[in-house]
C-alpha cells in the first residue's frame, strides 16, 4: 500500500496487530509496522509516541468515555447505576472502532508481554479514578464514589473477557449488562 492511500492510522494498527502476533512485541518495531502498512516510519509517529501506544490509544481513552458516560446518566440512578451506564456507554463506543477479533488479538498480545500487562493495569486504574471523579462531580460521596467506581471496573473486566472469548454472541453492551446484573444478584 502507498503512503497516499487513505487510513493510515487503520493500517497501521491492523499492521501491528499482524505483525505482534507473528514476530511478538518485543521483536516487532515502529519500522516493522510503517512497512507493512505501506507508510514512512515518520508517519507511524505523528500517530503513535510508540509501539506500545498502537494497543492502547484509539478514537477516545476508555476514561474519558466512562466519565461521560457517567455525566450523562439519569440523575435519580444510584452511584452504581450511573457508573454501569458509563462503563455500558463505553461498551458501545469500544464495539464502534473495534471488532471482536481485533479485540481478542489484543487481548493475546497484551497477555503475552510482562510490559503490557502492566500497562493494561494502569488503565484499569485510571478508568477506575476516572469513573469514582465522575461520581464525585455527580455529588457522591467517598466511599460510596470508589466502591461504585471499583465494582464497574470488575463489571467491565468481567464483560470484555466473556466477549472476546467468543462463547456468547453477546455484544460488548449486552455483556456489560449480564455481568452488571450479575454484581446485583451477589448481594
Amino acid at each position: 500500500m502507498g503512503r497516499w492511500e487513505p487510513d493510515a492510522r487503520g493500517r497501521m494498527l491492523d499492521a501491528a496487530i499482524e505483525l505482534f502476533g507473528e514476530q511478538g512485541f518485543d521483536k516487532t518495531t515502529a519500522g516493522d509496522i510503517a512497512a507493512r502498512a505501506g507508510v514512512t516510519e515518520r508517519t507511524f509517529f505523528r500517530h503513535f509516541a510508540d509501539k506500545r501506544e498502537v494497543l492502547f490509544s484509539g478514537p477516545g481513552s476508555l476514561d474519558e468515555m466512562v466519565a461521560k458516560g457517567v455525566a450523562a446518566a439519569d440523575e435519580d440512578a444510584s452511584p452504581l447505576q450511573m457508573v454501569i451506564a458509563g462503563v455500558r456507554q463505553a461498551a458501545v463506543e469500544l464495539v464502534a472502532v473495534r471488532t471482536r477479533e481485533q479485540a481478542a488479538d489484543r487481548v493475546r498480545i497484551v497477555e503475552a508481554t510482562p510490559a503490557l500487562r502492566e500497562r493494561e493495569l494502569l488503565k484499569m486504574a485510571t478508568m477506575t479514578a476516572a469513573a469514582q471523579a465522575a461520581l464525585v462531580e455527580r455529588g457522591v460521596g467517598e466511599p460510596t464514589a470508589g466502591l461504585a467506581a471499583h465494582s464497574a471496573a470488575a463489571v467491565f473486566q468481567t464483560a470484555f473477557t466473556r466477549w472476546v472469548s467468543g462463547d456468547t454472541d453477546l455484544g460488548l453492551p449486552e455483556c456489560v449488562d449480564e455481568a452488571a446484573a450479575a454484581l446485583r444478584d451477589l448481594y
